[in-house]
């Protein structure tokens, strides 16, 4: 299965040759089709022929306008932590994507490794599954419902509308999928209460400040953040926690099965992880045992490293403390707000209002 990376490369027009200008030409085909079923599904809701459907609860979404990775999961592990720290009662839902029957998917383990106690709710219909929280909870508490990668989902009502840009590529190559990366059309962040710019450290302050000139322009209301994930550490498949400095000066191996591998190398840059070799896996990998021998592999074929290092995201889906003999690691990632966290906060005391 060809990679994200490798898929970022034809669509951003990297990917040279005959073959990646055929395959554009096909995408641009298809992506005609997809802005058609956007622009009608939009505009049944613009119109009011159809209405959103409102819940007794406090309803937060958090999403994305690009595929892949834009850093959602940290950003609502903090919202579920401040809110809690309000005394509300939390529930996240998401649609469970790549969950096998009755299982969690890889986010959910993750975010339940991060949140233990909080209830997490995976349901392709999150009108129903809000409606069973708010059911199944027996509290005097205000209910808050967060809404994992809900931008596109327009069925249920939300207090709050925020949307994530990542830095590295917020626009989506200004085309729809599948021949860029965007859900819909940039206009649509005109329904954005709140815009976040994830991985604001990995541009200059002039990218930043241009970014956000054109975000201004399409959501004069909405508030901007910018947003950076801080490598706190590291963790092993039993929990253990080591200090960063554990690996500092040491060739490691690093792999990842993520949206957007690029976010997750500068993440291991900013932190000074010296990455020798790097694997590159589809996201949402599945580790089944032919995934984990090509793992021991590839590590084994890497002499000199001294550990491996992966997102919390993979590990939660191997339960291994080697790869290939070599010590596994997860970097474990903490959301800092570095501009408009007042502001932020003000915009979420509101809604328990």
């Amino acid at each position: 299965m060809p990679s994200s990376a490798w898929f970022r490369e034809l669509v951003s027009g990297k990917e040279r040759g005959v073959v990646a200008g055929v395959l554009r030409a096909a995408l641009a085909l298809a992506e005609l089709a997809y802005a058609t079923i956007i622009r009608r599904k939009n505009a049944r809701y613009e119109s009011g022929r159809v209405k959103a459907t409102r819940v007794p609860a406090t309803v937060i979404s958090v999403g994305n306008l690009t595929v892949g990775g834009t850093g959602k999961t940290p950003l609502v592990c903090w919202l579920a932590k401040w809110f809690e720290q309000q005394g509300a009662e939390v529930t996240l839902i998401s649609r469970g994507y790549g969950a096998k029957a009755g299982q969690p998917n890889d986010e959910a383990l993750e975010l339940a490794a991060k949140l233990p106690g909080v209830r997490h709710l995976q349901n392709p219909d999150r009108i129903a599954a809000a409606q069973q929280a708010i059911t199944e909870v027996c509290t005097n508490k205000q209910q808050v419902l967060i809404l994992d990668d809900a931008f596109q989902h327009r069925r249920i009502a939300r207090d709050l509308d925020i949307v994530l840009l990542d830095a590295l590529q917020p626009f989506g190559y200004e085309r729809l999928l599948p021949r860029g990366l965007l859900r819909e059309p940039v206009a649509n962040l005109s329904r954005a209460h709140i815009v976040a710019l994830s991985r604001a450290d990995a541009i200059s302050p002039a990218e930043r400040a241009s970014i956000r000139e054109r975000v201004t322009k399409l959501a004069p209301e909405a508030l901007w953040i910018e947003l950076t994930h801080q490598p706190v550490g590291l963790i092993d498949s039993a929990k253990n926690r080591r200090e960063l400095n554990l690996l500092h000066g040491k060739p490691i191996g690093a792999f990842c099965g993520i949206g957007n591998p690029a976010g997750f190398q500068h993440t291991m840059a900013t932190c000074g992880l010296n990455v020798v070799a790097l694997r590159e896996l589809p996201d949402h990998a599945t580790y089944d045992a032919a995934a984990i021998a090509g793992l021991d592999t590839w590590a084994a074929a890497q002499v000199d490293i001294q550990a491996i290092v992966c997102t919390h995201k993979d590990l939660v889906k191997i339960p291994r403390d080697q790869i290939g003999g070599v010590p596994l690691w997860a970097l474990m990632v903490e959301l800092v707000i570095v501009t408009g966290q007042g502001e932020f906060e003000e915009k979420l005391s509101d809604v328990l209002q």
